[in-house]
């Protein structure tokens, strides 16, 4: 994962790599925080799912720090009633979170937010492979969920996989998101990667402050498909009238 623009210095590079495999340390913190069986308190909420990896899991971070706990308190600052549901897995890759997806979607899931892709091409699976990953979970999403709203963060890998590698794997995530069409953030990170003062000492996490900007990235796109569901009444699965 890089910056769009150059502020990604080539003499950091050696460090920065090594960072990069500590994507794939499991986290010991369980994420996902909910039952199967939406609550009385929650049935009014419009639910969304965060499928992602340790970036979503806020490694090295409380709970709280991490972007989807922001989402969730910026949206109900907004008076909008939301429930974000945090199912990132440090280490996960899209064909751990394929494993995943069926089991989540037994819960009411108005919106996902699927965050995945990175260790996968720190492994450098091929980016075909993510792609059907990443297009199989969209289609699993919505043969369970017909209405359920879909938004995909695009990813980027560091420039030693190769500059072939590289361009093929940035453009599996708007090349998915116009086949299928899903709301697309860019560059989830765009704005942190690669700033020392908005990751943790190893390099590639995001710390406190780069979550908020995280958060703000993700907000450009989820905040008016909420408005939406709000405005209409109209959710994917959840207890909202029709």
């Amino acid at each position: 994962m890089i910056p769009h623009k150059s502020g990604f210095r080539a003499g950091r590079l050696g460090t920065l790599l090594i960072a990069w495999i500590v994507l794939f340390a499991p986290t010991q913190r369980n994420n996902f925080g909910f039952s199967l069986g939406a609550s009385a308190s929650n049935a009014q909420s419009i639910r969304v799912l965060v499928l992602g990896d340790s970036l979503s899991a806020g490694y090295g971070l409380d709970p709280e720090q991490a972007f989807p706990a922001l989402l969730e308190e910026r949206a109900r600052r907004s008076g909008l009633p939301v429930e974000v549901v945090n199912a990132g897995v440090s280490g996960d890759t899209t064909a751990s979170g394929l494993r995943r997806i069926n089991w989540l979607l037994r819960s009411p899931v108005d919106v996902l937010l699927l965050e995945l892709g990175a260790n996968d091409g720190l492994r450098g699976v091929s980016p075909e492979t993510t792609y059907r990953n990443l297009q199989e979970i969209v289609d699993r999403a919505r043969t369970s969920k017909p209405a359920i709203e879909i938004i995909l963060a695009g990813m980027m890998v560091p420039p030693n996989m190769g500059a072939d590698y590289s361009r093929k794997f940035r453009a599996v995530f708007p090349t998915l998101a116009a086949e299928k069409d899903l709301h697309l953030i860019p560059f989830l990170l765009e704005g942190v990667a690669g700033n020392p003062s908005l990751n943790l000492p190893d390099g590639i996490h995001p710390n406190s402050a780069g979550h908020r900007i995280l958060a703000d990235n993700v907000w450009k796109v989820l905040g008016p498909i909420l408005q939406k569901i709000a405005a209409t009444g109209v959710a994917g699965t959840s207890g909202l009238s029709r």
